[in-house]
């Protein structure tokens, strides 16, 4: 028979084992903790889970406060998170990763960036994360200086060929119109990711280099097995959007269909810009209405489309849709439905939605919101009110220049010479837009009469070097774009573009058309030579161009860089009658669809 152990023995083994045991709990209590902080979802259980890291002593556990701070930051909850950091005895380069990450998404990236400043000055050392955070921030901020700053650490700490740092430096030079940079980063990464690639798509969308952006796709898809993402399908349809580019743009809706992306809110949005800036609002409409719960954004983009397309009524039905859908609009959506309501003379609404901003949708008023009204009163012939209304707001630069800018053309148009002075003497102030202001002001002279004052504008004009930006009109045809500038016959066909105007003129003047050139500044030229000037705007050779070069039945697309003149408005009314051809023009400031004699502006524009 075995005796049993003596109790001191037994006091002994237990006194061994003890801090393993102790040591065995801590470990399954943290991972416990650490688990329900992965998974809370809600404030107050994260709240109490706080309370029972601090009953277990587990406070100045790095790991288990880390994980804390990842949880309050995901409820927005910065100041508690930045508490606990603070209090943190050792916090790692985790602990300060979190935190800056928290703080961007709470709109606070400076804030961020002074974190980072902090770590510097700390023996943690940044990781990969750390560095594509703090880029991020200075990608939010448009600040150029500091994310060069931050880009020359990336190359001091070995992180010049990080996939994660390097797409985050190519948005952060994207976003601060450093393009070239950008590209510079790019051909620099040995792997690149969907990511990457899309960065690098946007960057060039975003700066108004939309031929590169879809050179860059081009490449994506020859290259790379992966499929675009929706952001990538986005930036590639804006960038055709704003070239004007049906075909690719057609082309990219289908890669959108084909990857399931088609339905995504931002792809969507995109679409229904590109048709409208494409000049077919009909599919725009189309697209939008497949989207199953439409949610702001694509509703904002389908106000916009048909508010550039002259469909101000349509406008309004869709904006008083989207609120009894609930969806409350922001200040993008007044600048979309207060355009409409300009560009279809629907005065005593739009300021209606005016008033009602701050009141109804607690949106304030800004700069742009005001401009439109100025427009909208302009357009009308209520140029008083609209003078009024321009004295009454303070605004900066940019927003003065675009208000400033509005009222003078409006003053052109209506022939308010005293006002268009005074608008032109606050437009140049702004050091913005000055040749607009000088041409405009010019025409203003000529329509009123005033010859003199006219010509010493324009002297005035080449002394200071001062230029007008020369009319481009581009169509684009089989997925080629063919450009066109005013009085340039050097031009494709340009020979056989010169007979079919010169046909069309006849044809014009044999059914009673006579021309306007009243509206455009013509300073001592005789009547025929002013007919073969006007002749020769841009717009009108590329109409002629698509009439010989597209097949009947297909609309003709004109894009062009500046407003069009009401000479070339009313020719393209006879013509597309002549021709029994569908004609549609973007101009700087909206579309016209020329059918059987008329426009869908009516005239207002």
């Amino acid at each position: 028979m075995k005796k049993p152990l003596n109790r001191s023995l037994l006091f002994a083994i237990d006194a061994l084992h003890l801090p393993r045991l102790k040591s065995l709990l801590n470990f399954h209590t943290k991972t416990h903790f650490i688990q329900t902080l992965q998974n809370c979802d809600n404030l107050v259980f994260a709240t109490l889970t706080h309370a029972n890291i601090l009953k277990f002593g587990l406070f100045n556990d790095t790991i288990t406060t880390n994980h804390l701070i990842n949880c309050y930051v995901r409820f927005q909850k910065t100041a508690q998170a930045y508490q606990l950091f603070d209090e943190m005895p050792e916090p790692n380069v985790v602990s300060y990763t979190s935190l800056m990450s928290g703080y961007i998404n709470v709109g606070q990236p400076q804030i961020c960036l002074w974190l980072f400043s902090e770590m510097r000055k700390s023996t943690v050392l940044p990781n990969e994360f750390t560095f594509a955070t703090t880029v991020k921030a200075c990608s939010i901020l448009g600040d150029l200086r500091r994310g060069k700053q931050i880009h020359a650490h990336v190359e001091i700490f070995g992180f010049q060929f990080n996939l994660v740092v390097c797409s985050s430096l190519v948005d952060m030079y994207g976003k601060c119109n450093e393009v070239d940079f950008a590209r510079r980063v790019f051909d620099s990464m040995e792997d690149k990711n969907v990511v990457s690639w899309t960065s690098m798509i946007t960057a060039y969308a975003q700066n108004g280099r939309g031929y590169e952006a879809l050179d860059v796709f081009r490449e994506f898809k020859w290259l790379v097995w992966e499929h675009p993402n929706q952001f990538m399908l986005a930036s590639v349809i804006n960038a055709c959007a704003s070239l004007g580019k049906l075909v690719s743009g057609k082309v990219t809706h289908g890669a959108a269909i084909r990857s399931g992306h088609d339905s995504n809110d931002v792809v969507a949005s995109a679409l229904v810009d590109m048709y409208a800036k494409c000049g077919c609002v009909v599919y725009s409409g189309r697209v939008f209405r497949r989207i199953a719960n439409p949610s702001l954004i694509p509703y904002t983009s389908m106000i916009v489309a048909a508010g550039k397309h002259g469909l101000g009524e349509l406008s309004i039905e869709l904006f008083k849709e989207m609120i009894d859908r609930r969806i409350k609009p922001n200040d993008v959506t007044f600048v979309a439905v207060l355009h409409a309501c300009s560009h279809s003379g629907i005065v005593d609404e739009g300021l209606e939605f005016l008033n009602s901003m701050c009141s109804k949708y607690g949106v304030v008023p800004n700069a742009k919101h005001y401009t439109c009204v100025v427009d909208m009163l302009g357009r009308t012939g209520r140029i008083d009110e609209a003078y009024r209304l321009a004295k009454s707001i303070q605004v900066n630069d940019d927003g003065g220049a675009l208000m400033w800018g509005t009222l003078l053309s409006a003053s052109r148009l209506h022939g308010r010479l005293e006002i268009a002075v005074e608008a032109n003497k606050r437009l140049i102030e702004t050091n913005q837009q000055v040749a607009m202001a000088y041409v405009t002001l010019s025409n203003t002279y000529v329509l009123a009469g005033e010859w003199e004052n006219a010509q010493s504008l324009r002297t005035e004009m080449k002394q200071t070097g001062v230029y007008k930006e020369p009319g481009c009109s581009w169509i684009e045809i089989k997925d080629s774009t063919y450009v066109f500038y005013a009085g340039d016959m050097s031009c494709e066909r340009g020979s056989v573009v010169l007979s079919m105007l010169r046909e069309l003129e006849g044809k014009m003047k044999e059914r009673g058309y006579r021309g306007r050139t009243t509206g455009l500044v013509f300073i001592d030229v005789e009547e025929e030579a002013r007919e073969e000037m006007v002749g020769l705007h841009s717009e009108k050779l590329a109409l002629a161009f698509g009439l010989i070069s597209v097949p009947k039945g297909v609309t003709i697309r004109i894009m062009k860089n500046l407003r069009m003149c009401r000479e070339c408005h009313e020719a393209f009314k006879w013509i597309s009658e002549i021709t029994q051809r569908d004609i549609v023009v973007r101009d700087v400031n909206r579309f016209h669809h020329f059918e059987k004699g008329l426009c869908s502006c009516r005239d207002f524009w």
